[in-house]
């Protein structure tokens, strides 16, 4: 079975594909069980190698750089927080074909973020706010930076991605709601601080659950330094109700803070609506019910 499309440029992976990689290149796993994970994610293919590792390929050339940056970053902060995080066994070459550097990562037992299956969602959203206050502790000194447009960045620097995916989006939002919105976002107050370390993607399906509890934060790929803004998209994309409002007082901030946070919030569910809406429906219905969300006013 092949990862479906998303991408114009994204490379044919399958289990056939995979098996050979790891064949070729970790003999000793060679025998091991091989299957696709289901996922909703749109950078890597996930697959379930045996019982204990989890093979990740970028689904684009582009993909390589982030899960290089990926494995860099974890080996920095996953000393220093408070939840499980994806540890790498093996880094894959290009071959058989395939054209990008891939990873071996040891698999974490759990399920994406669902919040019917949530026992206590104020502790979730407790849990969470003190591991993004625990990544904002690590020295920052010599951490990577994302390109400008991507999270860390000034809010502005993705002024035209967003304004182009509010165009594409005509008929289906309140285009004119949306983009006085995006302005207010944009006119916030910069951080002016020191940089600090931030996850950046931190949606549902990189938060896994246990027995109903928040057990482990997947995908650092994006993370890196700069504005931690970004770490606030939760409070519209995960969490509701009292949780979010836990969320928003353990993580802290000021009004400026958040702003930038609903811009991030805002603009991804754009952007991700705009590129994915006829390739990838979850990702779609996530983005519809962000923006439902903050249509219905600031966080108190």
């Amino acid at each position: 079975m092949s990862i479906r499309r998303m991408h114009a440029d994204q490379l044919d992976i399958d289990v056939a594909l995979v098996r050979r990689l790891v064949s070729a290149q970790f003999p000793e796993w060679a025998g091991l069980q091989l299957e696709p994970v289901h996922s909703d994610g749109t950078v890597n293919a996930i697959y379930r190698l045996g019982t204990e590792l989890a093979v990740r390929l970028p689904l684009r050339r582009a993909g390589e750089r982030s899960l290089r940056k990926e494995r860099l970053a974890l080996s920095r902060l996953a000393p220093r927080l408070p939840l499980a995080v994806p540890e790498p066994i093996a880094a894959g070459a290009p071959g058989e074909g395939y054209p990008c550097e891939w990873s071996v990562f040891r698999w974490i037992e759990g399920e994406p973020w669902r919040s019917e299956r949530v026992a206590d969602p104020c502790r979730a959203a407790s849990e969470l706010a003190r591991f993004v206050a625990a990544l904002r502790a690590v020295d920052p000194a010599d951490g990577p930076s994302n390109p400008l447009g991507d999270r860390g960045s000034p809010l502005a620097s993705r002024d035209a991605a967003a304004k182009q995916a509010i165009a594409a989006l005509e008929g289906e939002i309140d285009a004119r709601a949306v983009r006085r919105e995006w302005e207010a976002a944009c006119a916030a107050t910069l951080w002016d601080r020191r940089p600090v370390w931030f996850h950046g993607d931190l949606l549902p399906m990189n938060l896994l659950l246990a027995d109903g509890r928040l057990c482990a934060i997947l995908d650092f790929g994006t993370a890196a330094v700069g504005d931690p803004a970004c770490d606030g998209m939760p409070a519209w994309v995960v969490f509701a109700g009292e949780a979010r409002t836990v969320f928003q007082r353990e993580l802290g901030g000021d009004g400026a803070f958040w702003a930038r946070a609903r811009g991030w919030a805002l603009s991804t569910a754009l952007i991700a609506w705009a590129y994915y809406r006829r390739t990838n429906p979850a990702m779609v219905a996530r983005a519809r019910r962000t923006l439902a969300v903050l249509a219905d006013g600031p966080l108190s």
